[in-house]
């Protein structure tokens, strides 16, 4: 029988004794940004305010100094010439330099200038990307701190690097802080960055960085709550000098505003609400909302036409298109009070059948009965057929419509004879 003891494995021998060399992954360099910030500060009163001279001294510091390490302090020394304390003080202990932005002379070509700094340095060394935006991030939450005139070319560069590219829109977030909403403060800042973004490119390349980031619909948060409506923004930005941020705004409200009622609209004939009910809320979102009778009547066509399942038979989807219509057509009658929305819905008709090949055929039986149902007049139908149809499929839509065109044009006869001529 083998003992217990034997079934022990014999021990592995200890190192005892000093230990005289240390791995390097277990040495920790002390992080002192002091040091760093007084090569930086040196160099740079060595370059004076020649920003190429500088962005030449930045580019060849990065391969002596810690960038990746110090990447805050390098930018707080570009933007206020020293480190920032919490809340946007310079530290009176530190040293600190003229060469930077709060310094400069408060222009939009001086903050180009600066902006092409910034530019080179991080094309130069990719990975302070990260750390530039989160510093911004970090600046525009301390604008409090800093003096007018400083948050003024703040706002101009970053409106400059928005525009090419350097910065992503997202950083626009911080702008949306509780406290500098509620003193005004993101507001006026918003008014000369917008300024200078737009300058250097214009409203619509603008609204496609902002739609990126889904801050296309978030413009109004730079106001307090009770100031947050589309008369205030649009007063408050076209007498700053912004008129085309005022209308992207008031536009986009309304994009907002006609989703929402096609949606509700759609809830409410699926579940069978009566006419009248729907009718009195439309009218109230038109109001609310300035959207026009032309605007709604397309709305109402879509909803009405979204809500069946259409038969794939052309000879079958005219029966049903019409029966379905008949129901829907005291609903489109109620808003095609002007003789324009009865032209935008003959336009709307005509898409819509050309778009559904199978639909070709029942153009001129919807207009004939939207005739009948009092939603269309003889005039636009005319206007319609003369100069104000589209291209799409007209040669085949104007044949179908020239026998009832005919008609209308000549006929003084009622109803009967309209029904016993064109059906």
């Amino acid at each position: 029988r083998v003992s217990f003891m034997n079934n022990q494995k014999p021990q592995k021998p200890t190192l005892s004794g000093q230990r005289f060399k240390t791995r390097k992954r277990d040495e920790k360099e002390r992080f002192d940004p002091t040091q760093f910030q007084d090569c930086i500060i040196q160099g740079l009163s060595e370059t004076g305010t020649d920003l190429e001279a500088v962005a030449k001294f930045l580019d060849a510091s990065g391969a002596k100094l810690d960038y990746r390490r110090y990447a805050e302090t390098l930018f707080d020394i570009l933007v206020a010439g020293g480190m920032l304390a919490p809340g946007g003080t310079l530290a009176d202990d530190m040293t600190r330099t003229n060469v930077c932005v709060f310094a400069a002379q408060e222009d939009l070509e001086t903050m180009q200038a600066f902006a092409q700094v910034f530019n080179k340095l991080i094309r130069r060394y990719k990975y302070l990307e990260k750390g530039f935006e989160d510093e911004v991030k970090k600046l525009l939450l301390f604008l409090k701190g800093f003096s007018e005139s400083e948050r003024n070319k703040l706002a101009m560069l970053t409106g400059i690097l928005l525009a090419n590219g350097t910065l992503n829109a997202s950083i626009l977030n911080s702008l949306y802080n509780e406290n500098l909403v509620k003193e005004g403060v993101s507001a006026a800042f918003a008014v000369k960055l917008f300024k200078s973004w737009i300058n250097e490119k214009d409203i619509n390349a603008v609204a496609v960085s902002l739609r990126k980031v889904n801050m296309d619909n978030r413009l109004m948060e730079l106001f307090p709550a009770n100031k947050q409506s589309v008369e205030h923004f649009s007063k408050y930005f076209t007498e700053a000098g912004l008129k085309e941020l005022s209308e992207y705004v008031r536009n986009q409200q309304s994009i907002g505003a006609r989703k929402e009622l096609q949606k509700e609209l759609q809830e409410q004939m699926s579940r069978g609400d009566p006419f009248k009910d729907i009718i009195l809320y439309v009218k109230e979102e038109m109001k609310k909302n300035n959207i026009s009778e032309q605007t709604v009547v397309t709305i109402i066509w879509s909803s009405v036409m979204s809500t069946v399942e259409w038969n794939k038979k052309e000879e079958l989807v005219a029966e049903q298109a019409i029966k379905h219509l008949k129901q829907y057509s005291p609903l489109l009658a109620a808003f095609t009070t002007q003789g324009q929305s009865e032209l935008t819905l003959l336009l709307k008709i005509q898409e819509y059948c050309y778009d559904n090949i199978h639909f070709m055929k029942a153009f001129q039986k919807i207009v004939v009965l939207f005739y009948k149902a009092e939603v269309l007049s003889e005039e636009p139908i005319l206007k319609w057929y003369k100069d104000a149809h589209l291209a799409k499929g007209k040669s085949v839509f104007l044949e179908q419509m020239k026998k009832f065109v005919e008609w209308l044009k000549n006929a003084e006869e009622g109803e009967q004879q309209l029904s016993s001529q064109v059906e």
